[in-house]
């Protein structure tokens, strides 16, 4: 996944001014993001809070986590399966 040049706090500060009523395209050119950037933010981010937000990134490097110890248990227990078939 690609790296984001902006942080939580930055994106939500982001969203607020526009919320606040700054006019979008100026919010665009003083962040230099595109309309897309900005509505794929306001997709995941638009309802948060800096904490909510920092507590959904915890989560989803966790979430990470576990999904690569899972893909490496797989394996092995299949393995396991396949052999107690045979003997059984």
């Amino acid at each position: 996944m690609e790296c984001s040049r902006f942080n939580e706090e930055q994106i939500i500060v982001t969203l607020r001014e526009r919320e606040a009523g700054a006019k979008t395209q100026e919010v665009y050119r003083r962040h230099a993001i595109s309309d897309a950037t900005f509505y794929q933010w306001k997709a995941k981010y638009g309802g948060l809070d800096v904490s909510e937000a920092c507590r959904l990134k915890s989560l989803e490097d966790e979430k990470r986590r576990l999904k690569k110890l899972l893909a490496e248990v797989m394996p092995d227990n299949v393995t396991l399966k396949d052999l107690l078939g045979k003997n059984a």
